[in-house]
């Protein structure tokens, strides 16, 4: 009995640690995440530039520069939602860019804007699972992910998949939310993502839980040096984590 009662505890301790957008205990992680930007996806690229004051496009442009040394020709951008991480990946003239993602909603949207750029001859926007990716191993030169490893299930799983399909020598970039450390970007940025964007949030996308999940996703994420050390135990090598707007975001790149 005491056995058991401490697997029921230990059981209870992990299940608080998942974070999903909509806490149904019939449905996984990634199936809420996937709901969760389907019912956005109309209003998903408003949003986000709108809440972001048009700060996510110079954090990509950034992330993107790290690459441009090794002039990559296939890269795969992962959690690609509308496709913003992939058309800045353009800048690379790379021969092909495949865009994944769990919600069609979300690729629909880029679909469209793929096509109003006529760039959908070297864009493909793809359904898929980041923990399942369908690839041969060593496909990709490189791979980008923006804002969408903290939506992982499986965060080891899912950046085990990246590695796979990475080519020796390849590289990876992630750009993901992280929290500031000082003042006063810190007391801002904690009332703007847990006051501000969910009040708007809200009323704009019509959705009651997607951007309450943002804030709550980012405060679980293991971010900094303990995601450097994640990425080192899944197998990268040359990590590097870099600090962006004051600590808002972090830039982190590894190397098969």
């Amino acid at each position: 009995m005491a056995i058991q009662w401490w697997v029921n505890i230990t059981m209870m301790e992990e299940n608080k640690k998942i974070v999903k957008p909509y806490n149904n205990n019939d449905s996984s992680k990634k199936e809420e995440v996937a709901e969760m930007f389907n019912n956005i996806s109309k209003k998903y690229d408003f949003l986000n530039h709108f809440f972001s004051l048009g700060i996510d496009k110079i954090w990509r442009k950034q992330s993107i520069k790290l690459l441009k040394e090794l002039s990559p020709k296939r890269i795969l951008d992962i959690a690609t939602g509308t496709g913003d991480f992939a058309i800045a990946a353009l800048k690379l003239n790379p021969k092909e860019v495949i865009g994944v993602d769990i919600s069609q909603g979300m690729l629909d949207v880029g679909i469209e804007k793929m096509k109003k750029k006529g760039v959908d001859d070297v864009v493909r926007m793809k359904l898929g699972d980041s923990e399942e990716l369908p690839f041969e191993d060593g496909y990709f030169d490189a791979i980008t992910v923006g804002f969408g490893v903290r939506n992982y299930q499986n965060l080891e799983k899912g950046l085990g998949e990246m590695l796979r399909v990475l080519k020796l020598g390849g590289k990876v970039i992630i750009l993901e939310f992280s929290k500031p450390k000082k003042f006063p970007v810190k007391q801002f940025y904690g009332f703007y993502s847990s006051k501000v964007i969910p009040f708007f949030g809200k009323r704009i996308s019509k959705d009651e839980r997607a951007y309450a999940y943002l804030p709550e996703s980012v405060a679980a994420f293991p971010e900094g040096a303990a995601f450097v050390s994640i990425m080192e135990k899944v197998g990268y090598t040359a990590i590097a984590a870099k600090k962006v707007s004051g600590g808002i975001a972090t830039i982190y790149s590894g190397i098969k």
